[in-house]
């Protein structure tokens, strides 16, 4: 799960992570008023879940309040545009209002779960205010890398490292070690998947400030965090993303026109390796779960069609805890209650896996049955190209 910029940067001043005083705004009056409270400059940004904000025009200086309130009337609303966006954009419905700072250089710090390691990796680059996959390819060398212990976690002098790889020194030196350590404990403490600071920032005062935060939670430890689920913002997801959440589905949507369902992540990532093999292109990603119910069925169903993209659907699962009679059952009743019109391909193995085939042959629905993952594949792609199978 994500969050805006002025909730993550809420939760870094909870932690002791310096950040510029700010406030969110929802319309251009407020956003005046907010510039006359903080005083001075400030800079006025666009609150939307993606990065590439500037260069598309959603963050603005102002010299004064009444500059606030015009950059505020020119950015909310809009559909802003960039790289991390879908094409048509996403709709500005707030900003950020907050201090403007005298830079002095530019920073980047973040952490994240090395999974190669098996644990988390806090990566730090003098190289600040880029993409820092861009560092990483032309200039490797700019980023500087701490593995934490799996039990100990970040330690003092790894901080320290970090902290002396960003060239920083004296007072600013400790600055940062402490924001490094402060920033490691809320990574931890809120069950994050990903933190990014871009950019850190060394003022002309001598201050390091977190200029801009990113902060992604991982969904599967969300139960143990109310406060932050109660930040989602479901304006910011696909319409589909979200409807599926609430099933209790996994679902991505993609490019393709082959509609996946799939019992595991696992089996979903293979079988949209498969569909790419058969020369088609996968629709999404969708998980059922391991003990989908028949409503779950259905609304995966519903989901798939709703998307225009789709042009059959490939139903690939091995019948374990979701037995393979219960998936036929599931799909025989969502096919007949939407009345679909999709071609539906379906590859079952595992438990009751007879019973479940002759349920579908007998249903007198339309329906294509495969004898394993490649030839399941292979059909569901023909027939999303209006072939015969």
């Amino acid at each position: 799960m994500k969050v805006h910029e002025y909730q993550a940067k809420a939760l870094l001043r909870e932690f002791g992570v310096s950040v510029p005083n700010g406030e969110v705004a929802d319309t251009p009056a407020q956003a005046r008023e907010v510039a006359q409270r903080l005083g001075g400059r400030v800079v006025v940004k666009a609150q939307v879940h993606a990065g590439g904000r500037g260069k598309a025009g959603g963050i603005k200086v102002a010299d004064d309040p009444a500059g606030a309130e015009s950059a505020a009337t020119q950015i909310l609303g809009t559909m802003l545009k960039t790289p991390q966006t879908p094409p048509e954009g996403i709709k500005v419905r707030r900003v950020l209002v907050e201090q403007a700072c005298v830079v002095d250089r530019e920073l980047y710090l973040s952490m994240t779960l090395d999974r190669g390691r098996s644990t988390h990796v806090a990566m730090a680059s003098p190289a600040g205010g880029m993409e820092i996959e861009e560092v990483a390819a032309r200039t490797p060398e700019k980023i500087i890398r701490e593995w934490a212990h799996p039990a100990l976690g970040l330690q003092e002098f790894q901080a320290r490292r970090l902290a002396f790889g960003l060239g920083l020194g004296g007072d600013q030196f400790k600055q940062g070690v402490a924001l490094i350590r402060d920033l490691f404990a809320l990574y931890l403490a809120k069950d994050c998947s990903l933190v990014e600071i871009n950019p850190l920032v060394v003022t002309k005062d001598g201050r390091v400030f977190a200029l801009d935060a990113k902060l992604n939670f991982d969904d599967s430890a969300l139960y143990r965090h109310k406060e932050i689920a109660a930040l989602r913002d479901i304006d910011e997801e696909d319409p589909l993303d979200v409807e599926a959440s609430k099933f209790g589905l996994n679902y991505i949507k993609l490019d393709g026109d082959v509609g996946c369902m799939v019992n595991g992540a696992g089996l979903a990532m293979a079988t949209m390796d498969i569909v790419k093999l058969a020369g088609g292109e996968p629709a999404n990603f969708l998980d059922v779960g391991g003990s989908a119910s028949p409503e779950q069925i259905e609304n995966a169903f519903r989901i798939l069609s709703s998307d225009a993209r789709v042009k059959a659907v490939f139903i690939n699962v091995f019948g374990g805890i979701l037995r393979c009679d219960r998936l036929a059952e599931g799909v025989i009743a969502a096919v007949r209650k939407l009345g679909l019109r999709l071609p539906v391909v379906v590859r079952m193995e595992g438990t009751n896996v007879e019973q479940g085939k002759k349920m579908l042959a007998e249903s007198g629905l339309a329906l294509t049955n495969a004898e394993d993952m490649g030839d399941g594949a292979r059909k569901a792609v023909a027939l999303a190209r209006g072939a015969r199978v």
